[in-house]
């Protein structure tokens, strides 16, 4: 027991301070409790090899591997981005109504649709919608991406988290969730909280983001951006832009090259410099005054705002905001060891991680999931990047490639995926059979199948009509998800097994001695909503669950209903920033800080822990 502990206590350590991956790091804790549990040796774990691989074949990573394929269907579609644009042209210059735009798609929308690709699409949709409506980002994104978590407790296929928390209630109670098991509450909690946002939240948010789009002063690159002229004499006349500066010694970048009025941007790697061009760098003061003291440079001005970057033929935007999301082949890496220029022949000016604008010594530093880069490129090089899953532009691309014929495909698969779940066709035949005569009630039950099965037959439904391409499945799944959910499911079987739920269970039952049983659910709720605030969601549903239970047992509660507290708990984690993917993908976009979400998010946290388990107690009881 007290291995299994150091464990968790190693594991939550790596959560909270990023060490490794969150993915390498639930690999990390699988091998260890097989190590640590092997035959053959002290078993401190009681995790055989096959319990602790278990995770891989577990039917919750299944489906949520499947559920996210399914996902990235409906995506390709557009009809995301199409019922947000339509929802937006309502919208105008009214805050309330851009802000019931924003929660009136996202919300609903994530019930059946994994919240996090939701968020994922209509991060572009509603910083558009701010700017072409005269509001801050600000104002909107926060509550996008809470609205997304309202949605996602509205059915079990709203969240990963979901999804697990059943394969676990399954294991300890033989309950397992229902299509909408819990959607009457969580139509509740959609509708309080969207409330909360409309009235008080949006009114705790700051104008982060200027109204009127402006990065060079947003991310404060003015005096990091410095044209020059090219000296007759210079050493760097004849050579290419890419071997001019020697970025070993020098932290600094060609932005653009002017020359007889004409501009160049990227790609200009391969350009040769003349006498007289005039450089647009991204360098600091000091390199700058390097170069000018070596007779390299002449000294001509600084740009200040965004317009002077961008070439007045090119009609489309060249500053873009690129969020990079879990999965994507940046995390981990720096910008040099990513080759992210060369790939994409773009410039990073800038970038935001965790709350800190980066604009110095940019190369070096170690990219983060929800970090958020200030790139300039050309307009080709942006819709590269907005057709890429590793990148989430902040912006919609012009003529955005969707297959928007498929549409009706991709619904009536989701729809099916649903309802063979969903429907008791078990009731329907027995109805049927005592209406007709006809013994229907074992063909109907036949119809009546878990999610696991409905969701592979989805993603084999939408390769055969041409939603989705063989190649793309293996793309839109998000394979550290994968990882994290199967290495840590291990954990919490080692937590049941060795005793340490049940320790951890006695003694928050001894709060029963001073609380009535509604005031210990409210303690798990409030609890698991800090554990997810620093560490990934679906841990803190396999490290909680098998203690609510037990909890629930020792004070002779009904333990369904702490299993239901600890999972909207998990789902709805607003405090910070790292808690949720969906919070990481609006930190930067948003330009918020670390207590913008404590700000808004603490009341919030705080309401819907007294009216989800006030609902928990009214509709199912908690004694």
């Amino acid at each position: 027991m007290v291995v299994v502990f150091g464990i968790i206590l190693l594991a939550l350590v790596l959560f909270v301070t990023e060490l490794l991956p969150i993915d390498v790091t639930a690999i990390l804790v699988m091998v260890l409790l097989m190590v640590l549990g092997a035959d053959g040796v002290v078993n401190f774990t009681q995790i055989s090899t096959a319990e602790g691989t278990s995770g891989f074949s577990n039917s919750a990573t299944i489906t949520v591997l499947a559920m996210l394929i399914l996902s990235s269907g409906i995506s390709r579609t557009g009809v995301v981005q199409i019922v947000g644009r339509k929802m937006s042209a309502f919208a105008g210059e009214d805050l309330d109504k851009q802000l019931l735009a924003t929660i009136g798609v996202s919300g609903p929308i994530s019930g059946f649709i994994n919240n996090t690709p939701v968020v994922a699409i209509l991060v572009p949709v509603v910083s558009d919608i701010a700017h072409k409506g005269k509001t801050s980002p600000s104002k909107l994104l926060i509550p996008l991406s809470y609205a997304s978590m309202f949605g996602g407790m509205l059915t079990l296929i709203g969240t990963s988290t979901n999804i697990l928390a059943s394969d676990v209630s399954a294991r300890l109670l033989d309950h397992p969730f229902s299509m909408f098991e819990f959607t009457k509450l969580g139509i509740i909690v959609l509708l309080v909280g969207s409330a909360y946002l409309m009235t008080v939240g949006h009114r705790l948010l700051p104008e982060r983001v200027p109204v009127e789009e402006d990065y060079v002063q947003e991310y404060a690159i003015e005096e990091y951006l410095t044209e020059v002229v090219v000296n007759d004499d210079s050493p760097i006349v004849g050579t290419t832009v890419e071997k001019a500066i020697d970025h070993v010694e020098f932290d600094a970048d060609i932005l653009q090259v002017v020359r007889d009025d004409e501009e160049f941007i990227e790609p200009i790697g391969q350009k040769t410099i003349r006498a007289g061009d005039l450089l647009r760098l991204r360098a600091d003061r000091d390199t700058v005054r390097q170069f000018v003291d070596r007779e390299t440079l002449t000294l001509s001005g600084s740009p200040e705002t965004a317009a002077e970057l961008e070439p007045d033929e090119v009609p489309d935007r060249t500053l873009v905001e690129v969020v990079v999301p879990r999965g994507s082949f940046l995390v981990g890496e720096s910008l040099e060891s990513s080759t992210f220029r060369q790939r994409y022949d773009a410039t990073v000016l800038a970038f935001r991680s965790r709350g800190e604008t980066v604009r110095e010594d940019m190369d070096e530093r170690r990219i983060r999931v929800g970090d958020t880069l200030l790139v300039q490129a050309a307009p080709d090089s942006v819709d590269r990047l907005s057709q890429n899953d590793d990148f989430i532009v902040a912006h919609e691309p012009e003529e955005p490639d969707y297959r928007s014929e498929k549409i009706p495909h991709a619904v009536a698969i989701m729809a099916g995926v649903v309802g063979f779940v969903a429907v008791p066709w078990g009731a329907v035949g027995a109805a049927l059979a005592g209406a007709t005569g006809v013994a229907a009630f074992e063909v109907m039950s036949a119809l009546s199948l878990p999610i696991l099965v409905t969701a592979l037959a989805g993603v084999v439904a939408m390769v055969a009509t041409g939603v989705l391409k063989p190649t793309e499945i293996y793309d839109a799944v998000e394979w550290d998800v994968i990882f994290l959910l199967a290495g840590i499911i291990p954990l919490g079987m080692a937590l049941e097994q060795t005793g340490g739920a049940d320790l951890l269970g006695s003694l928050v039952a001894a709060t029963g001695a001073y609380l009535p049983v509604l005031g210990v659910l409210w303690v798990f709720y409030l609890a698991t909503g800090l554990i997810t605030g620093v560490i990934s969601n679906n841990a803190s549903v396999v490290l909680m669950l098998p203690v609510a239970v037990e909890t629930a047992n020792q004070i002779g509660a009904n333990p369904f209903a702490f299993v239901l507290a600890v999972t909207f708990a998990a789902s709805t984690a607003f405090l910070t920033p790292v808690g949720y993917q969906t919070n990481l993908f609006v930190y930067g976009p948003g330009g918020y800080k670390f207590t913008d979400f404590v700000r808004v998010g603490a009341p919030l946290q705080l309401l819907l822990s007294v009216v989800t388990v006030l609902g928990i107690e009214f509709f199912w009881g908690v004694a």
